[in-house]
């Protein structure tokens, strides 16, 4: 697996180093000891999948309250996602900056999401499938999340959404003491 750092400190990309021969080729999608290696120690506890029906459908952006915060590691399976991290951590040089990437089945890419952001992906084309690991178990009451075209953040996505939830749609502008 090969690391490359993100503008935001805590956020980057993972991309595969496969092994190829006449079969099509093998590569491993999560090594504890290469995460740890590499400086960005991550032991998945937790599985997820999102499936989607339609391109344009927008998940996100949303993050858990401290103390539940959460690191994940996400790789589309199926089609593709434009996948996207904000930095809600006060502290953090990068406080409020975004960063974004196209994740895809093709590539393997996957994106490692540190803990203290904001998480949301677009989908590009129908029937996109989204696994996401996660380093704790799920605790109900603790998700929150922030708008996805909220201006604190400016985000440029690269298609207008189509399909997005009454909740995700519905959160209000970012105030900086609720992350």
């Amino acid at each position: 697996m090969r690391f490359t750092p993100t503008p935001i400190e805590g956020v980057v990309i993972v991309d595969l180093e496969p092994v190829s021969d006449e079969r099509g080729f093998f590569a491993r999608l999560h090594c504890p000891e290469d995460f740890q290696a590499a400086g960005h120690p991550f032991i998945p506890q937790q599985t997820s999948l999102s499936r989607n029906a339609k391109a344009r459908t927008l998940r996100g952006m949303h993050y858990e309250a401290a103390p539940h915060q959460e690191a994940k590691l996400v790789r589309v399976t199926r089609g593709r996602i434009f996948d996207v991290a904000v930095d809600l951590r006060p502290e953090s040089p990068t406080f409020r900056q975004w960063t974004g990437v196209e994740l895809s089945a093709q590539t393997g890419r996957a994106l490692l999401i540190g803990e203290g952001m904001a998480h949301g992906f677009l989908t590009l084309q129908d029937e996109t499938d989204v696994v996401y690991q996660i380093d704790r178990i799920f605790e109900p009451g603790h998700g929150r999340g922030v708008r996805w075209n909220d201006p604190a953040f400016g985000i440029e996505w690269p298609q207008e959404p189509l399909v997005i939830s009454e909740r995700d749609a519905s959160y209000g502008d970012f105030l900086p003491g609720e992350a």
